[in-house]
């Protein structure tokens, strides 16, 4: 054998896919052949350059003793406390020259080293593939000393025939991994460049006879409840399925009486493919899907698509992700009535599907492709319509078809993402179709649906999503006659997204609309020793695109976001709506919106709220309903009742057993209905206010005599008491540069909203009321707001009335109205309203009316970019720092340790340093959220409109009631 001492890496900038690999082939988890996984640590020596050292590295005998550790799978730059190089963050733009196919010259290379044994009972004949399920972005691979080949496609899987190489001990794996290759202008997928063996290498055993590629055609016929089983092989064999007594050849059809799989009912049958020389265990899901009468069908039933882009992240190991982490985010969606995924932007880790086939989501396979920064360019030299790149996409396509073609739970393939339209898609769409008509393709960018079989988009508007729901949005006649499916809509980025509610009601008022995809299902935080969680530019990266890369529906660690909690509400897939009559004898009509389960799984209750306290509670008797079904269920009487509380049913449906995903009584849906209403708060104005030296007194309050402010109220500090319209506004508020549409955040603090100056006009002393007459309004402008705070009591209780008139030409909403002052301290928080988490105008629909308690801490939402969180919403009356607040009308209300002004300058959470004291906020209004950080803002009934307004709260002491 020969080494080159100058190592020749022009297959770094070749557009090829590379070579010396197999053919692409179905994956399985295991079989009765021998595998080894040479997962683990791996030496490891990094390169600034691709040529900066020659191939003896992977020469037997060479000593790596002085080289470092990392673990595979793995991305070096997340290892090694830095001295490994550092992520870098884009959101399209690539991080190096566009000059397709060439990449920079400063290309970190991390030689890879990993010295094994065959285990003693290895099998010394047959054959042995080594297999990467993936590397980013280009490798080149020897054993033991032997060049075998190189790939590019980092989330395709890549095998190659070894057997022939190895020895029982003391071989010697060695991996060349470079960050940048021609393949990287294919992966411009808006998350961090991580290079490194990010999935699993295994060692697999190929004995005389085994199994190559097979591929398992399952097929459902719903007028008479038969499967159709035919499992074409490349080497013969038999397939077994003993639930269905079905033992016939491989290529052989076979058609038997069976349960249908789908989502909600993921009936999987457990069989072999059993040849010469190995028996591989198969799960079988009959199912078909079809595009029939311009609709989406799987077993002759449309299908709404609840679903959640998912790209794959862990807050330490990048996407190097363990099936545990797997199994927690399918159990997580299923757990939130989430019944779909696409793998945005490549194929997942294949455990995942196995995971989807297992528990049931819906799957949207896409392939390893993005090309969106050519849109800079104008798409010129975009690879996607360049021949020379069309061997390349082609193996990807066949990558990721051939890899995972026996998942039912996949549906749709997709061609990848904004990568624009081309020739080269073309050539994948029409490879695709004849390879697995059993399935439909996808891709958003083909506005025009010449390869698609739906029409897709991504991020429209509400008023657009009805008019192709009603089929007034023109286009080709081809997308005419096609369904409609949001691949991305709602970005969850910060506190949000809002507007989820009124998207879903278009998806279920119009056939045509087959539902969507939130963007996306997690924050993709790296845990940072001094910021809590990174995000682009935290690395010094050159060019980034900030927090966009923190924009989903868990937080890092896979805490559940306010936003989840939202869409699980509105995905419910029961559906309870009230007569209408606020009756003490109701009738609640109970919808079944599943698109295939009845309603036989779930258990209902019924339970009775006084003043937000449960007094009794029972089963509530619905019947099984069928999917799309109905019924008018009769509640109880209700219970004997105080006079003049207020009081409703809460209904909820539940597992009445466990299952696979969660645990009996876990919460399916809920809805809440008013009986009788709160009686709003009443203080008679019998008290007078007394002046002092310096000092006003009334009631249980005092008040500084010159300015008219607040200074205690029943011997508790209050300070700094005022009108507030700043909210520190949310990723949704600023919204994205490139919007062409109104961005509220940015022109408030144009405005200067932000910086409001209060000017004291008057303080009045009157016979039963203290009034402080105000002008609040910014520097530089002429607009403001003429606000009255009109303070009485009846001796014991306080009560401020807050009138607000604007002046000036506003041509804005506002953040929010309302007041804010701070106290001494407090830490246990009381509240009867809308819980238990956050709530905004668009964003309430998970918000349920009780009775709750928190502390200050627990009432903050974690956003890794601090921003406007907290609110509740509907509050009745809430308890804190020693006094109890009562709202007339209902309010939202947040407690911080810290300023709006302090979380409007943060970055990260860690520079937000809590103290004793508390500020307050009691809201009379807020603005709506929306999506606008990649979508639309708050559609315009969620707007705070500047207008006249007029608001009271009650303030009372709270001695001896957990006051602090």
């Amino acid at each position: 054998m020969s080494f080159r001492t100058t190592p020749a890496v022009d297959y770094v900038e070749d557009v090829s896919p590379g070579s010396g690999a197999l053919a692409p082939r179905a994956w399985y988890a295991s079989s009765d052949a021998k595998s080894l996984s040479l997962n683990g640590s791996w030496r490891f020596r990094l390169s600034a350059t691709a040529d900066a050292e020659d191939d003896s590295f992977a020469e037997e005998g060479y000593d790596a003793g002085d080289w470092g550790e990392v673990t595979v799978p793995g991305h070096w730059v997340l290892q090694g406390d830095g001295a490994f190089g550092a992520p870098i963050y884009t959101n399209h733009l690539y991080p190096f020259p566009v000059d397709p196919p060439h990449v920079p010259t400063q290309n970190p290379t991390g030689d890879h080293l990993r010295v094994f044994d065959l285990p003693s009972d290895w099998p010394a004949d047959g054959g042995v593939v080594l297999r990467f399920d993936g590397v980013e972005s280009c490798a080149r691979v020897w054993l033991n000393g032997t060049d075998i080949g190189e790939f590019k496609g980092s989330r395709l899987p890549h095998e190659f025939a070894v057997g022939h190489l190895l020895r029982p001990d003391r071989n010697v794996l060695a991996v060349r991994v470079h960050q940048w290759s021609a393949g990287s202008y294919l992966e411009d997928q808006d998350q961090w460049w991580l290079p490194g063996i990010f999935r699993d290498v295994t060692l697999l055993h190929r004995p005389a006879g085994s199994v190559l590629d097979f591929f398992v055609h399952a097929s459902y016929d719903h007028t008479n409840g038969e499967g159709t089983l035919r499992v074409d092989s490349d080497v013969d064999g038999r397939v077994l399925v003993p639930a269905l007594d079905v033992d016939v050849a491989t290529g052989e059809p076979v058609t038997v009486g069976v349960l249908p799989w789908t989502a909600e009912t993921p009936k999987l049958y457990d069989g072999e493919l059993v040849t010469e020389g190995e028996r591989v265990p198969l799960r079988i899901g009959f199912r078909t899907v079809a595009l029939e009468n311009g609709l989406i069908k799987v077993n002759g039933e449309p299908v709404l698509f609840k679903g959640v882009n998912r790209h794959e992240w862990h807050p330490t190991m990048g996407r190097a992700l363990d099936l545990e982490t797997m199994r927690e985010d399918v159990l997580l969606m299923k757990r939130h009535n989430i019944n779909a995924v696409r793998t945005s932007h490549y194929p997942p880790h294949p455990a995942f599907l196995d995971l989807c086939d297992e528990l049931g989501l819906w799957v949207i396979d896409e392939c390893d492709l993005e090309t969106h920064g050519f849109v800079e360019q104008d798409w010129r030299d975009n690879p996607v319509d360049d021949d020379r790149w069309t061997p390349a996409l082609l193996d990807r396509a066949a990558r990721m078809v051939e890899r995972d073609k026996n998942h039912p739970s996949v549906v749709f393939w997709s061609l990848g993402n904004e990568a624009g339209t081309g020739r080269g898609l073309t050539a994948m769409a029409e490879w695709i179709h004849d390879r697995d008509s059993s399935r439909l393709v996808h891709y958003e960018g083909d506005w025009n649906c010449r390869d698609t079989d739906v029409y897709s988009r991504m991020y429209a508007f509400h008023d657009e999503v009805e008019k192709i729901g009603r089929r007034l949005d023109g286009g080709t006649g081809k997308r005419r006659e096609l369904p409609f499916i949001q691949c991305e809509y709602a970005h969850a980025m910060g506190n949000g997204p809002g507007g989820l509610a009124d998207y879903q009601q278009l998806f279920e008022k119009y056939d045509r609309l087959q539902g969507g995809f939130v963007w996306e299902w997690i924050d993709h935080g790296i845990t940072h020793p001094g910021l809590g969680y990174a995000y682009g530019g935290d690395f010094g990266e050159e060019l980034h695109d900030g927090n966009f890369v923190c924009d989903g529906l868990l937080f890092p660690d896979r805490r559940p976001s306010p936003g989840l909690v939202e869409y699980k509400k509105v995905l419910e897939p029961v559906r309870f709506e009230s007569d209408g009559t606020n009756s003490t004898v109701g009738i609640v009509r109970v919808t079944n919106r599943h698109d295939f389960a009845d309603l036989s799984a779930l258990a209902f209750e019924w339970s009775y709220q006084v003043d937000g306290e449960t007094i009794e509670a029972g089963a509530l008797n619905v019947p099984p309903l069928a999917p799309g079904e109905s019924a008018d269920v009769k509640l109880p009487e209700p219970p004997a009742q105080a006079r003049g509380a207020e009081s409703g049913w809460t209904v909820r449906a539940l597992l009445a057993a466990d299952t696979a995903w969660a645990a009996k009584d876990h919460v399916v849906a809920w809805g809440q209905f008013p009986v009788a209403a709160r009686p709003l708060p009443s203080v008679p104005p019998t008290g007078r206010p007394v002046s002092g030296e310096g000092v006003i007194t009334l009631g249980p309050a005092t008040f500084d005599a010159r300015t008219g402010a607040v200074t205690t109220i029943g011997g508790v500090l209050v300070e700094g008491l005022k009108l507030d319209v700043w909210r520190a506004p949310t990723d949704n508020d600023d919204g994205a540069e490139w919007q062409t549409d109104t961005r509220y955040g940015v022109l408030w603090r144009n405005l200067g909203l932000h910086r409001m100056h209060h000017r004291l006009d008057a303080v009045e002393v009157g016979e039963d009321a203290l009034t402080v007459r105000t002008r609040v309004a910014p520097a530089a402008r002429e607009v403001g707001l003429s606000t009255v705070y009109r303070w009485t009591s009846d001796g014991d209780r306080l009560r401020l009335t807050v009138s607000v008139g604007p002046e000036g030409d506003w041509n804005l909403p506002l953040p929010r109205l309302g007041i804010r002052f701070q106290l001494a301290e407090a830490d246990r928080v009381k509240w009867y309203g809308g819980g238990p988490g956050e709530a905004y105008p668009d964003t309430k629909c998970a918000s349920m009316v009780s009775r709750w308690e928190s502390s200050v801490d627990e009432l903050q939402t974690p956003y890794v970019r601090p921003q406007e969180n907290g609110a509740r919403a509907d509050v009745r009356w809430v308890e804190l720092g020693g006094l109890r607040i009562e709202g007339d009308p209902e309010f939202w209300f947040s407690a911080r340790r810290w300023t709006t002004e302090q979380l409007d300058a943060a970055t990260h959470l860690t520079d937000l340093t809590p103290g004793e004291t508390v500020w307050v906020n009691l809201d009379h209004g807020q603005h709506g959220i929306g999506s606008q950080s990649c979508g639309p803002g708050p559609l315009p009934r969620y707007h705070l409109r500047v207008e006249p307004a007029e608001f009271s709260f009650v303030f009372s002491a709270n001695r001896g009631k957990a006051a602090i």
